[in-house]
């Protein structure tokens, strides 16, 4: 491995400049998870990263789709370039006969009765579920598992070339959202005092990461120690907090979600289940993120007014109450927020209703998915650019993160300094 210089404080020190921590906070999207590869191709690009420089994010935080990414990142977080390639290359050789499996293993599953093998004859990995799901979540597994590599992941955070690792999940028996934090050595993580959010400090394994990703009735339930868990999105889908509480002064935030909506309504006088479903993912993905930009625009409107109007001993003793009521104090934050120009819903329907039969699925998965999908009348179907893990969509929507990224390139170059 390459050498890189450890993080033990908020600050990095390089020729004599002192530059602060970049977190970077990746959102949960199914499939559109290869957006956000494309958009860290292009700011990877548009900073001249090579493998013997160091990384550019010190803080990684991903949740649902966003914790696999993020998780390859940490394992290749000794190069400048964390191997962005190599994960493009992964979602490019993603395969739909696989991942839109519904099967004899699925409907086993999705009735409670389990299964240790896939419909392949392969066998199930290691890894606890619970309950059942709709799709095979064997590919899924491997994928995790066996793509990510672990040894080499926890060996860069021991070492310190990444501050930590967080991805959240959320807790089935009491719905509280926790972050599982695997830290470099001397990094505190300072947990929310909030009684719905939680942080558990340990080494991270592929359970974790299949934990956040676990969509209900598609994915099942994981167990994780004495709890169980379902997808971090659904309560946490852009976590800007946990990258705040390890010491991130910028954040850099890939959302595949726009951050802005469409307001001309869509006439659909008979939606289909496909058209419903997938605007109440939008509808769940999206809200929070919008919110949490506008907490994090009037904080540091805040801050800039208590520098302006305190002197520095009274501006300490307000911190201080802060930091004792919130684990933290405030901070002015930079912020850079990339999410699609391109209408990703429509991309993935319009490649299902043209490629559905190319894919050597069922004939019942087949009729399920036409179903869903309806017909050009029946509008778009958002659903479909969050469970279509094809190859050839993913390659489009790596396109389109890389070309908003490039579009922005002289503001990436600026935020980074």
């Amino acid at each position: 491995m390459l050498a890189s210089p450890a993080i033990s404080t908020e600050t990095l020190h390089d020729a004599g400049l002192t530059v602060s921590l970049t977190g970077l906070i990746l959102s949960g999207g199914g499939t559109r998870g290869a957006y956000e590869v494309g958009v860290l191709m292009g700011i990877i690009s548009a900073l001249g990263k090579k493998p013997g420089d160091s990384p550019p994010f010190q803080i990684l935080v991903g949740s649902s789709v966003g914790a696999i990414n993020a998780a390859w990142l940490a394992a290749h977080s000794d190069r400048g370039d964390m191997d962005i390639a190599g994960l493009s290359d992964l979602w490019r050789s993603l395969k739909p006969a696989e991942f839109l499996r519904v099967s004899r293993s699925g409907w086993r599953r999705l009735r409670g009765k389990g299964s240790v093998q896939g419909d392949d004859g392969s066998k199930d990995t290691d890894t606890p579920r619970a309950g059942g799901s709709l799709l095979d979540p064997l590919p899924l597994e491997l994928l995790v598992h066996d793509r990510i590599d672990w040894e080499r992941l926890h060996a860069n955070i021991s070492a310190g070339r990444i501050r930590a690792l967080v991805v959240p999940a959320l807790e089935v028996s009491h719905g509280v959202t926790t972050m599982f934090c695997e830290p470099a050595p001397g990094v505190e993580f300072r947990s929310s005092h909030d009684p719905q959010r939680r942080g558990i400090i340990g080494p991270l394994s592929p359970q974790h990461i299949l934990a956040s990703a676990a969509i209900p009735v598609l994915y099942p339930a994981r167990r994780v120690g004495d709890g169980l868990y379902f997808d971090g999105g659904l309560r946490f889908n852009t976590p800007i907090a946990p990258a705040i509480r390890l010491g991130a002064r910028r954040l850099a935030i890939v959302s595949p979600i726009k951050t802005s909506r469409d307001l001309t309504l869509t006439e659909t006088r008979d939606p289909t289940l496909g058209f419903l479903a997938g605007k109440l993912f939008n509808a769940v993905l999206l809200d929070p993120i919008g919110h949490d930009l506008q907490v994090l625009d009037r904080f540091n409107a805040l801050v800039t007014i208590l520098e302006d109007a305190l002197t520095p001993d009274e501006l300490a003793r307000v911190q201080a109450v802060i930091a004792a009521q919130r684990g933290v104090p405030y901070h002015r934050l930079e912020r850079l927020v990339i999410s699609p120009t391109a209408d990703l819903g429509r991309i993935g329907t319009e490649h299902l209703r043209a490629h559905l039969d190319e894919w050597g699925l069922d004939r019942v998965t087949r009729w399920i998915l036409r179903k869903a999908v309806g017909g050009p009348e029946s509008g778009e179907a958002d659903w479909t650019s969050f469970v279509l893990f094809d190859g050839q969509v993913a390659e489009i929507l790596i396109g389109e993160g890389y070309r908003d990224a490039m579009a922005r390139a002289d503001e990436v170059r600026a935020f980074w300094g």
